[in-house]
């Protein structure tokens, strides 16, 4: 196709040389994926963590790598307020305040968390379960980015709860 356009010789050589370039890059994006998919059958707690939905082998491994079996935090709530999902929450006296997202949220792990549940929310019309239901609900009530936001929050939460507790996830 470059060869027919009109073009001058050095746009033809440049283009050639970009294709090239994209070409190398596409194939080594697919070895890393294929490696992440590798690890990600390997690996027992990635295995439960993909049963979540909207959670697959670049998220799983990111969970892994990032939070290891989440002994790190207190509870699913800290997970998400590490990741952004939640506001941080001071408590002094007894009285909860809650701050802001903040910038040093792992903005990495928020974003896959979203896409993630992005993914999910595109089935959940399809199932009758106990979170489908409630993502549905929550869609008429709130709208899409928030139940977008929410359902990633529920995800870190429940991937806090099986790295801690060995288990796998369980559709109720």
């Amino acid at each position: 196709m470059i060869e027919t356009a009109e073009l001058s010789d050095l746009a033809k050589l440049l283009f050639r040389q970009l294709v090239e370039e994209y070409r190398d890059l596409d194939a080594r994006v697919s070895a890393l994926d294929d490696m992440l998919v590798k690890i990600c059958r390997t690996d027992e707690r990635c295995k439960r963590l993909t049963t979540l939905p909207g959670v697959g082998p670049i998220v799983a491994t990111s969970l892994v790598a990032a939070i290891d079996d989440g002994r790190h935090f207190k509870s699913g709530r800290a997970l998400s307020a590490w990741i952004g999902l939640v506001p941080r929450q001071y408590t002094t006296g007894g009285k909860p305040r809650l701050g802001g997202i903040g910038s040093r949220a792992n903005h990495y792990l928020r974003r896959q968390l979203i896409h993630g549940a992005r993914s999910a929310l595109l089935r959940i019309s399809k199932h009758e379960d106990r979170r489908s239901n409630w993502a549905q609900d929550l869609l008429s009530r709130a709208g899409h980015n928030k139940t977008l936001v929410a359902m990633a929050n529920k995800t870190a939460r429940m991937a806090w709860a099986i790295l801690r507790s060995g288990e796998s996830y369980k559709i109720a």
